[in-house]
């Protein structure tokens, strides 16, 4: 492999897995303190693409209050959904609450398809998204360096967010054994909806990156990024933030290389290749690459 072809596989992992991470690391905040395997969370990406689109077409604000409305519309929808939805049924089996997620999820499409368009809508980007850099002789486009340098960012906040403060503290006790967390004080709607504003803060973020790369938005986009979430904890680990992180870069080098070694009559089987490798994980290695703590229990 020459050095220009390495660089530019570098450029393409490490931008892939900075959006993959986010997008696993918002599903695995919830589902650690909740259990709840939030099939909506890809509605919040949806939401947050809406209100860029609407924000970016329609007014003109400067794109980083544009960019902090959009984030915030993400932020809205995931506490609002636990608020409404999720908060009512968490004392009942995780049965009940899975189906509560897939009727969000349902809810929320059906309302974008009704109130805005079942058709997809070009979400307008700023100019500079667009421009290419030189990184060691390698062109790319400069939105690349951008995922990268805000997954590094916000996943240095997130860290010392949890390790030194108060609420990081509750949170990371509410993962462990939530029960017990609940009995030495920890305010349990207080962290819960944290949980969900923080996915909803994420998915934001996400948002804003991945419509620049398709370059719209419709009703039903979230269930690209959904899935590659759950392909990614499931090689990460469910149960650890760590492990979405590394899960999202482990699927971001596995797909590129299977797009530079497999033939060109196959690469649209490439997403079926996936698929088995991720069934291989669940076969022998299911808790993920990184082995979270994990205790049942209901979440009242």
């Amino acid at each position: 492999m020459s050095t220009q072809i390495f660089v530019e596989f570098t450029i393409n992992v490490l931008s892939m897995g900075s959006l993959y991470a986010l997008i696993s690391l918002g599903l695995v905040f919830v589902f650690g303190i909740c259990r709840i395997v939030n099939y909506a969370y890809g509605e919040f990406i949806t939401a947050s693409s809406y209100a860029l689109y609407f924000l970016g077409t329609f007014t003109r604000l400067p794109w980083a209050l544009v960019f902090i409305l959009g984030v915030s519309a993400g932020v809205a929808v995931g506490y609002l959904s636990e608020l409404i939805a999720f908060r009512a049924f968490r004392g009942r089996s995780l049965d009940a609450l899975l189906v509560t997620s897939f009727a969000v999820s349902i809810v929320l499409q059906r309302t974008f398809q009704l109130t805005i368009s079942p058709r997809a809508k070009a979400v307008p980007v700023p100019a500079f998204f667009n421009h290419n850099m030189t990184v060691f002789g390698v062109v790319t486009p400069l939105r690349n360096i951008l995922i990268i340098g805000t997954t590094i960012l916000l996943l240095t906040v997130f860290a010392l967010i949890m390790k030194y403060t108060t609420l990081g503290i509750a949170m990371r006790s509410a993962s462990e054994n939530f029960v017990t967390a609940r009995l030495m004080g920890v305010p349990a709607n207080l962290v819960i909806s944290v949980a969900f504003v923080i996915s909803g803060f994420l998915a934001g973020v996400v948002a804003i990156f991945w419509s620049a790369r398709t370059g719209s938005v419709e009703p039903l986009m979230g269930a690209p990024p959904l899935l590659v979430g759950f392909i990614a904890v499931v090689i990460g680990g469910m149960n650890s933030l760590v492990g979405a992180v590394i899960g999202g870069f482990v699927y971001a080098i596995l797909s590129n290389i299977l797009s530079l070694t497999l033939p060109s009559g196959m690469l649209s089987y490439r997403d079926a290749v996936m698929f088995i490798i991720v069934i291989a994980f669940l076969v022998l290695k299911p808790e993920g690459l990184v082995r979270g703590n994990y205790q049942e229990e209901s979440i009242g």
